[in-house]
């Protein structure tokens, strides 16, 4: 099980108690004296291993004292390891798409729903609605493999735009969401919405062509009193402004005046995009 030849290790306790994982190692003891000093009925523990190569192997015990000395004391317990390796994988794969996008693997509704409430109870917090324009005409084109594709490459790309405490997720569709820990007139979030867009609108390489979008991007101020649900729809409504202006830019608060607007084909990849910025003396 942990990869070790007949008499490659010892079969005995010193053997076993040196396999057992240090992060795992005080517990599994623990469970295992709680037995033998008769604390507890029986010994099980779920835990890892350092097999050979210092490969890690997930082990179910299970075991009973089966034999004692003439003064009570326990000599020999009897029981047995179950390699449980695949069966924590297929968990921890559970889990995954319990809070991930199936395709992206981006953070999920789900996941972002808990960012959410966590972000928003430490400080500063902004939501960014993005819908991206012209998305279904790759799909009538070119099919929804190479949607699928393009999907897959935007999402990479939308990691390398944002800074690592920016919460990245796709709600489904051609949907995503920016959790940033900003408020709204940090220069970072127009930099980083700009920076979204941007990867947008880069042409995307697929299989059976080249795919050209653009997106939509509109963000709103978290208030104390925000759900995630109300949050994300003042950013949906300031993405709509984008959308009714010329579609492809970024509009941020919910009081914008438009800067420009230039009109755009979904064929062409390189545009100016629309600005919409809140009336607070931010210059684009």
């Amino acid at each position: 099980m942990l990869g070790f030849q007949p008499k490659e290790t010892d079969a005995n306790f010193e053997s076993w108690k040196g396999s057992l994982h240090p992060d795992d190692a005080a517990e599994v003891l623990k469970a295992f004296y709680d037995h033998i000093e008769g604390r507890a009925p029986y010994y099980e523990a779920l835990h890892r291993m350092i097999g050979k190569n210092n490969k890690i192997t997930w082990v179910l015990d299970r075991g009973r004292v089966s034999e004692w000395d003439e003064a009570g004391r326990p000599v020999k317990v009897t029981g047995t390891h179950i390699d449980m390796t695949k069966e924590k994988q297929y968990e921890e794969q559970l889990s995954t798409l319990a809070m991930h996008d199936p395709l992206t693997l981006l953070n999920n509704r789900h996941a972002l729903q808990k960012q959410f409430r966590e972000l928003k109870a430490q400080d500063a917090l902004c939501i960014a609605f993005i819908d991206l324009d012209n998305f279904k005409h790759v799909n009538d084109t070119l099919g929804h493999r190479s949607g699928d594709a393009v999907l897959i490459q935007l999402s990479q790309r939308l990691i390398e735009a944002c800074s690592p405490e920016v919460m990245i997720g796709r709600l489904g569709g051609d949907e995503f969401v920016l959790l940033m820990p900003y408020f709204l007139n940090n220069p970072l979030v127009s930099t980083i919405a700009q920076a979204c867009l941007d990867a947008a609108l880069r042409p995307f390489d697929v299989d059976n062509g080249n795919a050209n979008i653009g997106a939509s991007i509109g963000v709103a101020q978290v208030e104390d009193e925000d759900s995630f649900d109300i949050a994300l729809a003042r950013a949906d409504e300031a993405m709509y402004r984008i959308k009714k202006n010329g579609k492809r830019g970024v509009a941020l608060g919910e009081h914008v005046t438009p800067l420009f607007t230039t009109p755009v084909k979904h064929e062409q990849p390189t545009v100016t995009p629309n600005v919409l910025l809140p009336n607070t003396g931010i210059a684009d």
